[in-house]
């Protein structure tokens, strides 16, 4: 069985036993910043492949900034620390894993100055997040995005994501496979954990960062191969909530939801209820490229032999 690791107070240790204690700042307050990185298993070669490593401890770093959290950490040992747990840890499937900087000091009171920060990396099974296959039912959700003078969307925030849990619940409960979130100008911002793209006449549209997205790296990813592998390019701009309706295909990204299609918003069928062509054509060279099979992609690709157990 796969024994997952985790890299804790400057160790490499088991997972089960990287615990905090319930005074730590972030778990009282919110006070974390976060990354995902997608290990993507490939059965032929018996290798998982850890995607766009590099890009993601970037933001990470971004996001100390956007929070004035001490970043102690090299971001190459970090790169070396998640490819030793990914390995370590045994795991012949699809993987996700997760590093936080976290307030770490043990008081109370709202703040983010004068407080010590420590790095965690864990690693967990992950497997499909939204049915890639049939594609997802989408609901506008009732909660708006949080504004960038609230809460900066452009860091990845733990404590935000109370806001894109609000919007989860509610369009699952509502049975919807996930939210699409507004901006307070009611303008289309993203999901509650990916970003959003829609396809009119060819062309491919997705909110700007103004609109309270995140940067995503899956999106960006997206919009490399849709201008190199599909001649298309993406324009970014604000898109009105019936633009969904009315467009030819709709699609998600995200480092969880990898590229998926959304085959209906608000009880309205997009592209007669089935995965569009071009979004069909976008989630197969994503899944090649993820799991190293597109060799002129192989820089954003580290791959991780995994240990026998």
């Amino acid at each position: 069985m796969p024994d997952p690791y985790a890299y804790f107070r400057g160790e490499i240790i088991p997972l089960a036993d990287a615990k905090i204690g319930v005074m730590t700042h972030a778990f009282n307050y919110g006070t974390a910043v976060f990354e995902g990185i997608r290990g993507n298993w490939n059965e032929e070669e018996e290798t998982t492949f850890l995607f766009r490593v590099r890009e993601h401890y970037a933001r990470l770093e971004q996001s100390c900034r956007i929070l004035n959290l001490p970043f102690n950490e090299d971001i190459d040992n970090l790169i070396d620390i998640t490819i030793e747990i990914a390995a370590k840890s045994g795991y012949r499937e699809d993987i996700y894993i997760r590093p936080l900087v976290y307030a770490s000091s043990e008081v109370l009171g709202v703040r983010l100055h004068g407080l010590e920060t420590d790095v965690v990396v864990f690693v967990a099974p992950f497997g499909p997040y939204l049915d890639i296959e049939q594609g997802a039912r989408c609901h506008t959700s009732t909660w708006r995005r949080v504004d960038d003078m609230g809460i900066p969307p452009r860091a990845k925030v733990t404590g935000i994501y109370v806001n894109s849990a609000l919007a989860k619940t509610e369009a699952q409960l509502n049975g919807f496979d996930e939210a699409i979130v507004l901006n307070t100008d009611g303008h289309v911002s993203e999901g509650s954990g990916e970003n959003i793209f829609i396809i009119r006449d060819g062309v491919l549209l997705t909110p700007p960062p103004s609109d309270n997205v995140l940067e995503g790296i899956t999106a960006q990813t997206v919009k490399i191969l849709a201008a190199n592998e599909l001649g298309i390019e993406t324009i970014e701009r604000t898109i009105d909530r019936t633009e969904l309706y009315i467009a030819d295909e709709v699609f998600m990204t995200g480092t969880a939801a990898h590229v998926t299609p959304v085959v209906e918003v608000d009880r309205r069928s997009i592209n007669g209820g089935v995965p569009g062509p071009i979004t069909k054509q976008l989630v197969e060279s994503y899944s090649n490229v993820i799991r190293g099979k597109n060799k002129n992609y192989e820089d954003w690709c580290l791959p991780v032999q995994v240990k026998s157990v």
